[in-house]
């Protein structure tokens, strides 16, 4: 065996002694057994409990502890699979482009740290199942990171890298079938493979996805790959398997049966040289596609001299992906892609992810709206891609490839000689045999369209080669890699223009440019924190452009691992929370869900956004366009409703037949009579029967209108009677049931009591101008903080250069001038107008000064007594919204508890706004609280603290604890953003310019059991 170092550094050995790899199907002894899929009793499952060892480097690795007398008494134990980092050995350490060693050691590629090299030496123990006597043995790993050398019985099996495809061994020479077998295998987490795997997650090493023992029958089918061309406009298909067989010439007999168990065609092929090739004919075929996937089930026996020696069942999905007049289609229609990309994570198993969680993002990902996935930036687990075989998922398959920072640096684009693969000879066998191991494995899955060169790579000729490899393996899929767009020299390695976080007026700029490929989007929407605003923009542009054709969210899950804060507490952990540096700090945590799989409040505005279904309610019913490709309305219940207040005046349900790509106006007998209330018109389309992933009736779109109600009639009430009384200091008003209190020398209300109950929690937060609110990950990203720093002292220390006093028979007002303390000079007006019955009329005006930063907000702030915890709002919901993000949301009467609006954005920051908000209550638990209503909608939020108080947390468990609900009562705020973190503002229609002036009022008053 060469010398460690050299093995590890050298691009030119990537495996030693491995196998080739092969697809991924499974085989039995019976065709009863492949039918029902039991575990392989050709296969031995090597996971549990391992003895382990940990070193910090190379140099003091264990020597030795291979040998069949190696001492391994003083060896720890260790689960496998699983990362040695979350199991007590060194630690999760994330970077996004930079490399970790960066700042540690001065390298270049193909050299690896040598002080720091953690090196995992596991053995574990074996017997040779009895009933494998005379069958070769070979051992097959599914995941290891980053490289590492196997050895059986003390003798030197092999070594591979490649973190994310199998490497499997034959042991068959090295094994004792009378007794135990002594395996050890030394895991090291830097190689030259750690080069080509800089993906922006967490760096974790070890045996991660599960190792297990293999036999096979003498003669048996090594591979195959399934393809299945369609003829006579879609409706028949032939499925053509080729064969790779070892051992003694065979036949090999097929049954194609459909979803119902019946043969849809059948043949039977020889097998020569190893070799043959399976030819069925399937009349009016049933295809597969991601709205209806369609799994046929291909029954194989392998038969020598007429005697079965093995069967398989391979899961077949008829369907054609192609480009079509420069546009993707799938069996013959255009498709858009509505996806996300999927890190394989797991808060508390990090890449070893269970097969509970696979079902559950599937499933989640279906019952919200998704069409697709990439799996970024590496393959995932098989069991992944049966998912997406079973419940519909379009996959784009990415080659274990990133190698970003080594062109890119701090946003720099600079090629220099450390750039790789480029056109470097010593790298291009390492990629392609990435590419081999990838499409080996995964050709025979439907749900895989699109297989990717890779993540964020440069260009260069070595991944234009590769892609050619994809075309020449498999002419039945086409090719992806964004990297072209940076690196123009071989454009053609990309079968489509794919851009990550392109602005839409330059998607538009290409596509209007007579572009040559169509055009995706393989990262948008940059979902860090609370994001995903101006989502809906992209949207439009899939019936705008034909040769746009979607994108892939960025991304699914928070990459935050579980960890204990000082006190014990667990909490969800980013970068640098484990001492890691050089970190990227919480650049990991992009996900549309939380990373314990807890959901977040950005899917409501993404699941509409991505809904199949665009509702448009009018009259006295509802033009609908249908967005499938395959699925006639017919195949969903309409249902529709009339909402009064919080009362339904009116529903009703029906069927309606309206074709795929096409649009009509859907009658309903919606009749909605004149009312002087708002009333809102729901129509909605739901499931009409349970599927794998939802129950039957969920909802899969909704639109809605808005009736305005009838003019009202003034109706004028008596005055009651109340008392003003002025002091030196104060000023204040009370009546039945009331008191109000403003302070001379404050400036301010200092005392609201309905009832006898005081409502003003502490003096700098009772009714006061703020425009700040707690910055969220893309505030930060676009340095809106740094900008607008003249608003938070606006809102923080604000003073009133004059109070003006009014008495009025029906009430009092005062009047404040607040000098906003910013530079140019501004001022905000405030007049409270309390009526008799104690109801407090609040105007907040401004005029616009030139020469100031953009707010983050226009509207005040009101602490109230924490016990004040029940929120219910008349507005859009259920969850967050914000004026770039409400699509998906409807209006509605909506309640929660005020601690609920805390969203867990891993760094406090804005969350809970609502917008649309007609009023809003906030009740105790005997029901006793305040309304707050606008004149016109309101942007309003209840929360247990302050922007302020917010903002200084950098974990949840430094927030401090609650004393207090705060009201934020707004006439608008700005939109959260979201084309990307590190930039990108809200679009300037969501802006709030202080050089323009705003005024608005809302009414304050008591709400009672």
């Amino acid at each position: 065996m060469k010398d460690i170092y050299g093995l590890l550094t050298d691009p030119s050995v990537f495996e030693v002694n491995r196998l080739k790899p092969h697809s991924d199907h499974r085989y039995y002894e019976t065709l009863d057994e492949a039918r029902r899929q039991e575990s392989m009793k050709w296969r031995h499952d090597l996971n549990g409990e391992w003895l382990f060892n940990y070193s910090e480097n190379l140099d003091s690795r264990p020597i030795g502890f291979e040998t069949l007398d190696g001492d391994c008494s003083q060896f720890d134990k260790i689960q496998v699979p699983g990362h040695i980092q979350l199991q007590g050995y060194d630690k999760p350490h994330y970077v996004n482009t930079q490399y970790p060693w960066d700042g540690h050691e001065e390298l270049k590629p193909p050299y690896i740290p040598t002080k720091y090299n953690p090196t995992a030496s596991y053995v574990t123990y074996f017997e040779v199942p009895k009933e494998w006597d005379g069958q070769k043995v070979c051992i097959s790993f599914q995941g290891v990171e980053t490289a590492f050398n196997v050895w059986c019985n003390g003798t030197y099996v092999g070594y591979s890298e490649d973190s994310f495809t199998p490497s499997e061994f034959d042991l068959t020479e090295v094994i004792n079938r009378e007794g135990q077998n002594k395996l050890a295998v030394q895991v090291y987490k830097w190689s030259t493979g750690s080069w080509l795997e800089d993906q922006d997650f967490w760096r974790l090493s070890g045996i991660f996805r599960d190792v297990y023992l293999y036999t096979t029958p003498k003669t048996h089918i090594e591979d195959l790959f399934v393809k299945t061309p369609l003829h006579h406009n879609y409706q028949d298909a032939t499925v053509e398997v080729d064969f790779t067989v070892s051992g003694e010439e065979a036949t090999i007999s097929a049954n194609l049966m459909d979803a119902n168990h019946q043969v849809a065609a059948s043949g039977m092929c020889h097998v020569v040289d190893g070799r043959s090739r399976l030819t069925l004919q399937v009349e009016n075929a049933q295809l597969w596609s991601a709205e209806h996937p369609y799994l046929y089930q291909l029954e194989l026996e392998v038969k020598v001299n007429n005697q079965v020696v093995e069967a398989i069942c391979q899961r077949v999905g008829i369907r054609e992906f192609k480009m079509i007049n420069k546009i993707m289609h799938i069996n013959g229609k255009r498709v858009v892609f509505r996806g996300v990309n999927r890190h394989e994570f797991s808060a508390t198993y990090g890449r070893s992810v269970t097969r509970e969680e696979m079902e559950w993002d599937v499933k989640f990902l279906k019952a919200h709206n998704f069409n697709s996935v990439r799996t970024s930036h590496y393959p995932n687990a098989s069991y992944f891609y049966e998912l997406c075989d079973e419940y519909g998922l379009y996959v784009i398959d990415e080659t274990n490839l990133e190698t970003h920072g080594t062109w890119q640096r701090m946003g720099a684009v600079e090629c220099k000689d450390v750039t790789i693969p480029n056109g470097r000879p010593e790298f291009l066998e390492i990629i392609l045999d990435r590419a081999k191991s990838m499409l080996e494995r995964d050709k025979n899955h439907p749900s895989i369209v699109i297989w990717s060169c890779g993540n964020e790579s440069y260009g260069g000729e070595n991944l234009y080669k590769m892609s050619q490899y994809f075309r020449e393996r498999d002419e039945t899929r086409l090719v992806h890699y964004e990297g072209v767009f940076w690196d123009r020299r071989f454009n053609e390695t990309s079968d489509m223009e794919s851009r990550m976080y392109a602005k839409v007026e330059e998607i538009k700029e290409f596509l209007d440019n007579q572009p040559t490929k169509p055009f995706i989007l393989c990262e948008y929407t940059h979902a860090m924190g609370n994001s995903n605003g101006g989502m809906d923009r992209y949207i439009a542009l899939e019936d705008e452009y034909d040769m746009y054709q979607g994108g892939f969210i960025w991304d699914y899950i928070d990459q935050a691992l579980w960890s204990k804060d000082r006190n014990g507490n667990p909490y969800l952990a980013f970068g640098g929370d484990f001492g890691d540096q050089p970190t990227d700090y919480n650049f990991c945590v992009n996900g549309i869900i939380y990373a314990d799989r807890t959901i977040s409040p950005k899917i409501q505005a993404i699941k509409g956004a991505y809904q199949p279904f665009m509702i448009e309610v009018k009259g006295s019913g509802a033009e609908i366009y249908n967005k499938h490709c395959f699925t006639d309305l017919n195949e969903y219940v309409i249902k529709w409703q009339v909402e009064e207040g919080d009362v339904v005046v009116a529903k009703g349900e029906t069927e309606a037949s309206l074709a795929p790509l096409t649009r009509g106006f859907i009658e309903l007998g919606i009749d909605v009579l004149p009312s002087a209330h708002e009333q809102v018109v729901t129509v909605s389309i739901h499931q009409k029967e349970a599927t794998l992933y939802a129950e039957a009736g969920h909802e899969v779109a909704f639109g809605q209108q808005v009736i305005e109600p009838t003019q009202k009639e003034n109706i004028s009430r008596e005055i009651k009677s109340f008392t003003i009384a002025e002091g030196d200091v104060n000023v204040g008003i009370n009546g039945d049931g009331f008191e109000v209190i403003f302070a001379k020398n404050l400036g301010r209300i200092v005392s609201l009591k309905y009832d006898g109950v005081e409502y003003i929690h502490q003096p700098n937060l009772s009714l006061m101008p703020s425009f700040w609110r707690a910055s969220t990950d893309n505030d930060r990203g676009n340095q809106a903080p740094i900008r607008m720093a003249q608003w938070k002292l606006a809102s923080l220390y604000a003073f009133h250069e004059s109070m003006d006093i009014h008495r009025h028979e029906d009430g009092l007002e005062v009047i404040f001038n607040y000098n906003l303390n910013t530079m140019p000079i501004s001022h905000a007006m405030v007049t409270y107008f309390i009526n008799s019955y104690g109801q407090i009329r609040v105007t907040m005006k401004y005029d616009g000064v030139e020469g100031l930063p953009n707010m983050f907000k226009f509207g005040m702030d009101l602490a109230i007594p924490a016990d004040f915890d029940t929120l219910t709002w008349r507005g859009f919901g259920p969850d967050e919204t914000y004026a770039d993000r409400e699509f998906g949301a409807r209006l509605g009467t909506f309640t929660n508890k005020v601690a609920d609006n805390v969203a867990q954005y891993v760094i406090p920051q804005a969350c809970g706004n609502h917008t649309g908000v007609r009023f809003a209550t906030v009740t105790n638990e005997v029901g006793q609280g305040l309304r707050i209503s606008g004149e016109t909608p309101l942007s309003f939020s209840a929360l247990p603290y302050s922007a302020h108080e917010l903002e200084a947390a950098y974990h949840h468990y430094e927030l401090p604890p609650v004393h207090k609900t705060v009201l934020s009562i707004n006439l608008k705020e700005m939109g959260v953003g979201g084309d990307d973190s590190w930039g990108a503002r809200p679009e300037p229609r969501f802006e709030i310019p202080a050089d323009q002036s705003y005024e608005y009022s809302f009414t304050i008053e008591a709400v009672r059991p």
